[in-house]
């Protein structure tokens, strides 16, 4: 922050003809670098609702190919602008999880079908931690004429992924979870092979061919990237975020995927010795970077001792641990202290 801030003040509007104005590409490459996308093919934005509002307004939902298929296991943000899709024609399948923690990849790939135009999945399930199938599910839409948007908010920088190995249609995510880089740092990957045909109507001055013409009517997009954004960045939040990116880069997402594999069966070996059930995987090909935990009703009763540490239950009171930047270490003693500490509210209890 001390480079935007001493930026600001020495170069003021020089600023944007001297790097600022190209932050929002230059800032997605070190993304792209950990996502497996190309040089210029990652975007940032605000956040990942923006993202996919940009994605769904490439496509019109008026006929016969109507159909948006999202899982269970989605985020609600995601689901939120889908079903606002329907006052657009759209027909929304939501998938649903048999138990609120997987996604069996044969009724999602039943659900896409030759009405069906986009795909969206969580690569990851915040929910549960669950590793969905992105192959098999790209093979399939793709086979149909679906394209698919991956949300990697929950994987990317935790879990190894390659969007052009894949061959992903759209993938966005953000900032706050394992890429270190904090809010307000979304960002969008869009295949290069599509950008000609994708125009967004949800857009802007900087999607345009030659934003500083200031050309009045229909936008004439940018013939790169830049077609997929819209107003002025938010720069503050890129140059903060930078500096996770780069660190995930240095150390490679699949030493950080090793760590965080023996890091997490310690905590569900810990979860095992205390008594509670584990909600997520056990397998670790299935199993993302958190462990999720079912609270013992004498734990939520005493207030779970949650107050002395970072940790948050949900309301549904389930709790989400994992190792994160600050906490890198074989055993994380503020998880640790949670797993014993609820062990010993909950025999206190019987």
């Amino acid at each position: 922050m001390r480079d935007f801030t001493e930026t600001w003040s020495t170069r003021g509007i020089r600023a944007w003809e001297e790097g600022w104005w190209d932050m929002p590409v230059t800032t997605g490459d070190l993304i792209g670098t950990i996502i497996g996308a190309g040089q210029g093919e990652v975007v940032m934005h605000q956040n990942v609702s923006i993202c996919q509002w940009i994605v769904t307004s490439c496509f019109d939902w008026r006929g016969p190919r109507n159909k948006m298929v999202t899982d269970g296991l989605n985020f609600p943000s995601n689901d939120y602008i889908y079903h606002g899709l329907k006052r657009q024609g759209a027909e929304v399948v939501q998938v649903a999880s048999p138990d609120g923690m997987t996604m069996p990849l044969e009724p999602l790939l039943a659900a896409i079908d030759e009405r069906t135009q986009l795909v969206s999945v969580s690569h990851v399930a915040f929910r549960s931690s669950y590793v969905q199938d992105l192959a098999a599910i790209v093979e399939r839409a793709h086979a149909v004429g679906a394209k698919v948007i991956g949300d990697l908010y929950q994987s990317a920088g935790v879990v190894p992924v390659n969007v052009r190995k894949l061959n992903l249609d759209f993938a966005t995510g953000g900032s706050v979870k394992w890429l270190c880089g904090g809010p307000g740092a979304g960002y969008l990957y869009v295949r290069r092979d599509l950008w000609p045909e994708m125009q967004p109507a949800a857009t802007g001055w900087m999607a345009h061919r030659e934003p500083f013409q200031f050309e009045d009517g229909p936008i004439d997009w940018a013939p790169d990237a830049f077609r997929f954004l819209n107003g002025t960045p938010n720069v503050p939040a890129l140059y903060s975020a930078s500096g996770g990116y780069e660190i995930v880069n240095e150390i490679g997402v699949e030493a950080i995927r090793e760590k965080s594999v023996r890091q997490t069966q310690r905590l569900i070996e810990l979860a095992d010795e205390a008594g509670f059930p584990v909600r997520t995987c056990r397998d670790p090909t299935q199993r993302g970077g958190v462990v999720i935990l079912d609270v013992p009703i004498t734990a939520r009763k005493q207030g779970f001792g949650l107050r002395r540490t970072s940790i948050r239950a949900t309301k549904n009171w389930t709790i989400r641990l994992s190792r994160s930047g600050r906490s890198l270490g074989e055993n994380s003693s503020q998880h640790v202290w949670v797993v014993r500490r609820s062990a010993s509210l909950s025999s206190a209890g019987d």
